[in-house]
């Protein structure tokens, strides 16, 4: 007799505690993570938790139509979410919807009528001169340090007073295929002049003394506030930041705030601006070969735009640190604040600072939208109360739990004991898909809207039809005249090909409806292919093993008839027995009387 070979899944098969401890593990980690991140609850939709949506729509220039294309929409809702976050706004989401349209979802709690100024008016871009800038919030000294007049978004500017040293923040050159000894480092006149500051290089405060420009020596009660306006200004409080500068003119000069390389908040005078966003014709990002410099920003410059930009940094070449730099201010907030040597009188300029690709590519994005020829049309503005949300979420509950009861009453009905394995399968289910939806609000910013509960409607009926498939092979196996627990082991292959290819059917539907639309459906497509994959895991890890320990005892092993695998009910043929074929006769001598 030749013994059966023991592989991987007999191993399986004999220890499925081991798989029940596995995903038990799985459980306990999961929800233990939940409730230590605070979250334990799933993060609501807009259609749930109320709030507003507003619909913008993309609208070119004339002769512009080119202009709507996927990059200037990307960096639409890049600037739209920058400020959407500046009102303190907490899961707020932009997105496109389209090939022209962008969606902004904004939850309760925020000023509509803010949120749709802010959201729908064209971002404006300015070049402006810097008169002084200083470390903000905590730590800050209340004047500048050398190292303290950084920037933006490279490293911190040197701040020595000789300006061919101050090498260390982001700089400005000239045209890329220029030189690299083209590089400047000096700070605004133009903007001290406009305050009427001293731009001696005392007026840097390199011995400690603040760098705001003398109320006493200009006699301007303008300038006696703004320099009020800087002192108080702290650039760590979201507030505060949002307030500065607004209703700043062109022609007037400002307090901004802007953060650097180390993520620290600073604070600025600047003086009025010298060059306009739609003066830029072209910025990109780029890997400069020619020098060490790494990812720079090019820009190129209209005319009118090349001009402003040679008149203004041939005056800023002229001053010392902090007045040799231009600050970049992306809707009253500064993005990037070079520095400058020389004129740059040829029409284009490369910033850089160290960065990354990704700071470059920000950077350059931010840089082509003040010259982007789109300006976006309020299409529709739908506003959700919580009252509404929590009635939509209720019915979607009550929905999701007659579809539960009505499987359950099904499963009892028709497959009695074996109901037991499929409805704790099902609760296996649904707390995970519960625990990870909680987790990935925090972390994706998954949120649970009305068309996601419809999705994880739709998977109660997936999940229990992977069990009833597995169930109906054993049945058939039982059917054949086999006993349980090899009719469990030999439906198991056959039932796991077919469970397999269903699920990847309904993933692979999931995924294409994620990837071609937009809004709340994919959230409908992503609850859709989360629960599709947690059905395999719970099939392979839970259902499969349990099944295997039920068959060992003798309520389902005996064929009891409520057990739901009666031999008898199934209509199963006689056990399968070997039957002894006849003895061959032996050949010998022949017996005359028999014959």
């Amino acid at each position: 007799m030749v013994a059966p070979k023991k592989g991987k899944n007999a191993s399986a098969q004999s220890k499925p505690g081991r798989s029940l401890a596995l995903i038990l593990i799985a459980i306990v980690a999961l929800t233990g993570g939940m409730f230590a991140s605070g979250h334990t609850t799933p993060r609501l939709g807009i259609d749930l938790a109320g709030g507003t949506s507003i619909t913008l729509r993309a609208v070119p220039e004339a002769g512009q139509e080119s202009a709507i294309n996927k990059t200037n929409m990307d960096t639409a809702v890049e600037i739209m979410e920058r400020r959407v976050n500046g009102l303190g706004v907490s899961e707020a989401e932009v997105q496109t919807q389209g090939d022209r349209n962008i969606i902004v979802n904004i939850p309760k709690g925020t000023n509509s009528k803010e949120a749709r100024e802010q959201v729908g008016t064209t971002a404006k871009l300015y070049f402006r001169p810097v008169v002084a800038t200083e470390l903000s919030g905590a730590g800050a000294t209340g004047s500048p340090s050398p190292s303290a007049t950084g920037n933006a978004s490279g490293e911190p500017t040197d701040g020595a007073a000789d300006k061919d040293k101050a090498t260390d923040g982001d700089k400005a050159s000239g045209s890329p295929s220029d030189s690299a000894s083209a590089s400047a480092t000096t700070q605004g006149r133009a903007a001290s002049d406009a305050l009427k500051a001293d731009p001696s290089p005392s007026a840097t405060a390199s011995d400690g003394a603040s760098p705001s420009p003398s109320a006493s020596a200009s006699g301007d009660e303008a300038t006696a506030k703004l320099q009020e306006q800087y002192a108080a200004l702290d650039c760590t409080d979201e507030a505060a930041r949002t307030k500065a500068g607004a209703g700043s003119k062109p022609g007037d000069s400002m307090i901004a705030c802007g953060q650097n390389a180390q993520g620290q908040w600073q604070k600025y005078i600047l003086g009025p601006a010298a060059v306009d966003g739609t003066d830029v014709d072209q910025s990109e990002a780029v890997f400069n070969t020619q020098t060490a410099a790494g990812w720079t920003v090019t820009m190129k410059f209209t005319d009118e735009g090349a001009k402003k930009f040679a008149d203004i940094t041939g005056k800023l070449a002229q001053n010392q640190s902090p007045q040799n730099q231009f600050a970049i201010v992306l809707d009253n907030e500064v993005v990037s604040d070079p520095y400058v040597s020389q004129a740059l009188t040829g029409g284009s300029a490369e910033i850089s600072g160290n960065f990354d690709q990704e700071e470059a590519q920000g950077l350059a994005n931010m840089l082509s939208y003040g010259a982007l020829p789109l300006t976006f049309k309020e299409d529709s503005v739908t506003t959700v109360t919580a009252a509404l949300g929590g009635e939509q979420l209720k019915a979607g509950l009550i929905a999701g739990a007659i579809g539960l009861a009505l499987v359950v009453i099904y499963l009892l009905v028709y497959y009695r004991g074996l109901s037991f394995i499929a409805v704790a399968s099902l609760l296996v289910s649904a707390g995970l898909t519960y625990v990870i939806m909680s987790l990935l609000g925090p972390t994706i910013g998954f949120a649970l809207n009305l068309p996601a509960v419809c999705g994880a409607i739709v998977a109660i009926g997936i999940t229990a039809d992977s069990f009833i498939v597995y169930f109906e092979r054993v049945r058939d196996e039982i059917r054949e005249g086999r006993t349980l627990r090899p009719a469990v082991e030999r439906a198991w292959p056959r039932a796991r090909r077919t469970i397999l290819v269903s699920d990847f059917v309904s993933f692979l539907a999931a995924a294409v409806l994620f990837v071609v639309t937009v809004g709340k459906v994919q959230g409908f497509a992503f609850t859709l292919g989360l629960t599709t994959l947690l059905d395999v895991v719970v099939v392979f890890l839970f259902t499969k093993p349990l099944l295997t320990l039920m068959a060992r005892r003798k309520f389902f092993a005996s064929g009891h008839k409520w057990s739901g695998l009666d031999p008898k009910s199934l209509g199963a043929k006689p056990p399968l027995r070997r039957t002894r074929r006849p003895a061959r006769p032996v050949a010998g001598p022949v017996d005359p009387k028999e014959a």
